[in-house]
């Protein structure tokens, strides 16, 4: 399995409705970042799979959710937790601390 894509199609049963706390990457193709983060971020949804959900926003084609929560720069890196967000990360970061954001959720 790898990540997901989230859409505001299946946001509400995938994120908010979800057993386990999801990673959303909120991203696009034309950001440098995004792409370093990308392969990490499939990683990480192989290696959790079943303990933590890990999907992919892109803004481009979903401006709406973006807009919905207030980002402003990407990538941005938000877990959710029982419907709400638990945690927030802006900006390019290395597996050990995307993985800190959830590891304490599971």
């Amino acid at each position: 399995m790898s990540s997901i894509t989230i859409t505001s199609g299946n946001f509400e049963s995938e994120v908010l409705n979800s057993p386990v706390p999801v990673l959303i990457d909120f991203w696009a193709p034309w950001c440098g970042p995004c792409k370093m983060i990308g392969p990490v971020i499939d990683q990480i949804a192989d290696e959790y799979q079943g303990r933590a959900k890990v999907g992919k926003i892109n803004i481009d084609e979903h401006a709406a959710l973006a807009e919905q929560h207030g980002i402003t720069s990407i990538p941005t890196l938000l877990v959710y937790k029982d419907g709400s967000i638990a945690a927030q990360k802006n900006g390019a970061a290395l597996k050990h601390d995307i993985e800190a954001m959830f590891k304490s959720l599971i």
